[in-house]
């Protein structure tokens, strides 16, 4: 236990030199919640307070609910703290840390199968996760839609995008901030993707781009960019329209090219303008990472790009923040050096086999029914055959008894009666894990069975004893509240009867 170095005197109230943090009076006195205190305290005690608080977290290892990286090797840690003071943005104080971005860059795009020459430079920027990277995408793609609409005297002030109802909430956000009406495909229950059919028919001559997903957050699902480039295609040559397809790789940027490299969703289609991925998912850095990847020059506008000079150099900048760490940019060059094409492809693949390990454990319950499919991203999403007795959501507060955080929710619109469990397979994620979480489910579900059961007695005793009270024999029907009163008194009676230590 660290030790105070408040200095002691009569009079003063400070604590002994060799009083401790949990002997101090730190300890005794209530956090600050909403002022800031008006006296200092010694570093030794602030740090101990906030840290037992932080104890209460739950453990990130064990967050089946993120996409999002919660490992890093040793050196790459030592890497990012080494790198923790330093601005992004001050491009002229660290050309280095701006290097490393550009490779980042060029080496993601030609992993997306860009046309782009060895020695030439990407067109793309870093930026602090996929939500960023979606807006300026966006941004883009309404900017070069106004120009066009311009140049031939139409109206551009009711621009929209095309998306399926199962997009992450960055892109409502992107319409709602920046004033694009957003068209949804509705999903069906068994069918959770954008129809890519559908989304053709949405498409107008307002529509600034549609968006896919490679990787759903919902079941992990990659939704058909092929076919939506094909119908999209037809339809541009049909009505003289140019509107074009954006990817959101976030989940699965990292996955698709290791696992099912023969898959054209990138840059291989004609109508594929830009690409975002997280590199704080699969790009195994750790939160605050994303990146946005254009086909060509013409398809980001001149005129979003800043130049700014008084950081000591003219500075071009195309983001929506200013400031911001260099620890993710330097991490994600040290993994895409570090593993290169070969050790990728192995974590995915160990993730993918783990998921399937996952996966035949939870259908082996015989309670589930598995939404996910095999290819995708390597998650397991699976509801409850019956959900009459209890629900995913029941399973899931019971499961974080065990430390495991497991998200139940609902389905987007049109197939909202389906409520389901999902579990993320990250790299530190592994067999033995799945196994043990397979155990503590099967155990979960063996308790609400009992509880369920017990419930159910108690029900039909109640309902037998209200089946008894009429003299004439004339069975008096009482409602839910009733019945759930009587239960509720006869729970009391029987603990008021018990005795002894519980």
């Amino acid at each position: 236990m660290v030790v105070s170095v408040a200095a002691t005197g009569p009079g003063t109230g400070a604590e002994p030199v060799s009083s401790t943090s949990f002997a101090s009076r730190y300890v005794r006195d209530p956090l600050p919640r909403y002022r800031m205190p008006e006296r200092s305290i010694p570093r030794e005690a602030a740090y101990q307070i906030i840290s037992d608080e932080l104890m209460l977290d739950g453990n990130p290892r064990l967050n089946l609910a993120s996409f999002v990286t919660t490992w890093m090797e040793p050196e790459c840690d030592k890497l990012f703290m080494d790198s923790v003071n330093k601005n992004y943005v001050d491009m002229d104080e660290y050309p280095v840390t701006t290097e490393l971005q550009n490779r980042c860059v060029n080496m993601i795009a030609h992993l997306f199968n860009a046309s782009i020459k060895e020695d030439e430079t990407a067109v793309g920027v870093g930026t602090v996760g996929s939500s960023e990277a979606i807006m300026l995408a966006g941004l883009a793609f309404k900017r070069k839609w106004q120009n066009k609409r311009k140049e031939q005297g139409k109206p551009c002030d009711k621009p929209n995008i095309v998306t399926g109802a199962n997009v992450q909430v960055c892109w409502e956000k992107f319409a709602r901030y920046f004033e694009v009406e957003l068209k949804e495909v509705k999903l069906s229950e068994g069918y959770y993707v954008m129809d890519p059919v559908k989304a053709v028919e949405m498409v107008d001559e307002n529509t600034i781009c549609v968006a896919a997903i490679l990787g759903s957050t919902l079941t992990g699902e990659f939704e058909d960019v092929k076919l939506l480039n094909d119908l999209l295609t037809k339809k541009n040559k049909e009505t003289g329209w140019d509107v074009p397809i954006h990817v959101d790789a976030a989940s699965g940027g990292f996955i698709a090219p290791f696992l099912y490299p023969e898959l054209e969703w990138d840059f291989r289609l004609p109508l594929v303008k830009s690409i975002n991925v997280s590199g704080h998912k699969y790009g195994l850095v750790y939160a605050g990472v994303g990146w946005v990847i254009w086909r060509c020059k013409e398809d980001l506008p001149e005129e979003l790009i800043f130049h700014i000079n008084y950081l000591g150099t003219d500075q071009p900048t195309f983001t929506l923040n200013f400031s911001k760490g260099s620890s993710q940019i330097i991490a994600q060059y040290y993994q895409l050096i570090r593993l290169g094409f070969e050790g990728y492809k192995n974590i995915m693949e160990n993730c993918q086999e783990n998921a399937a390990i996952l996966r035949e454990g939870i259908a082996a319950t015989g309670r589930f029914d598995i939404l996910s499919k095999d290819t995708g991203v390597p998650l397991v999403a699976f509801s409850l055959k019956d959900s009459s007795r209890f629900s995913v959501f029941d399973i899931s507060e019971n499961l974080r008894r065990f430390s495991w955080i497991v998200p139940a929710y609902t389905m987007p619109a049109d197939a909202e009666h389906v409520a389901v469990l999902r579990v993320v397979i990250r790299e530190d994620f592994s067999r033995s894990l799945s196994e043990r979480l397979v155990s503590d489910i099967r155990k979960i579900l063996h308790e609400l069975d009992a509880r369920a059961t017990h419930t159910v007695t108690w029900v039909s005793t109640a309902t037998a004893a209200a089946a008894q009270s009429d003299d004439d024999g004339v069975v008096a029907k009482k409602s839910a509240l009733e019945i759930e009163g009587e239960v509720a008194a006869r729970w009391r009676n029987a603990v008021n009867k018990k005795k002894g230590v519980c």
